[in-house]
């Protein structure tokens, strides 16, 4: 994302302060990763309580029972959901609140369409608690973070149609996604619905509903969407 995409972002999103979050949620499926991050997070922001989650179907559960936290940090790569498709389903549940992706996947794609997607940040797994601390903070202000390797003049001029394109997908509901996964996995409809233990007739409607959402005519055409954007990492 440029600097010009960002600062355009700015001007539309809300400016929370480090001090006002005092709950955040931790996505992530390893528990020493989520454990030490948790750990970290209580000492060096004060806090008593931090959420966790394993997957993101998890998140989505807890935070529909518990409310949104204040901030969250999500793990680019989960059992469940694996590139983009994380950040994007994430934005769609929780609009105003800042959502910070941690990977040791630093290439220029991802973290840009991450960026386009809404993210507030992109770190690496691979900060010191120094460095990590400081770029959560800064997040938690309204400041957006990547890492200092990030060239995004090199990915700039797609920037806009990743977010377009992160924006329709975003429309889709969770079993519309669910469905989009397994096309992109090449599965015939028969398939999907016996995986998803419905009736291929539903099936149909959702593919026609998907296609109509990313303006997408073909199956085919829909994979390359999806795959332009990393939705599924590696569809």
């Amino acid at each position: 994302m440029t600097a010009a995409a960002m600062q355009a972002r700015t001007l539309h999103s809300p400016r929370p302060s480090a001090d006002q979050v005092k709950e955040i949620l931790i996505v992530d499926d390893h528990p020493l990763m989520c454990d030490a991050l948790a750990l970290t997070l209580k000492i060096s922001f004060g806090l008593k309580h931090v959420r966790t989650a394993r997957s993101l179907e998890a998140a989505i559960e807890q935070i529909k029972m518990q409310g949104a936290p204040d901030a969250v940090i999500l793990d680019l790569n989960l059992p469940d959901a694996r590139g983009a498709e994380g950040i994007v389903t994430l934005r769609r549940q929780l609009p105003e609140v800042p959502i910070t992706m941690i990977s040791a996947d630093l290439e220029d794609a991802m973290i840009s369409t991450a960026m386009a997607a809404g993210a507030q940040g992109y770190i690496s797994k691979s900060l010191s608690r120094e460095a990590l601390v400081d770029s959560l903070r800064r997040m938690w202000d309204g400041e957006f973070v990547t890492p200092d390797c990030y060239q995004p003049e090199q990915a700039g001029a797609e920037d806009e149609a990743r977010a377009e394109l992160a924006r329709r997908f975003a429309t889709l509901t969770p079993q519309q996604m669910r469905i989009l996964r397994l096309i992109c996995q090449g599965k015939a409809n028969k398939e999907i619905s016996y995986e998803l233990s419905i009736a291929e007739a539903t099936v149909k409607t959702h593919i026609t509903a998907i296609m109509s959402k990313i303006n997408a005519r073909r199956r085919t055409q829909a994979v390359l969407l999806a795959n332009s954007i990393r939705l599924f990492e590696a569809c």
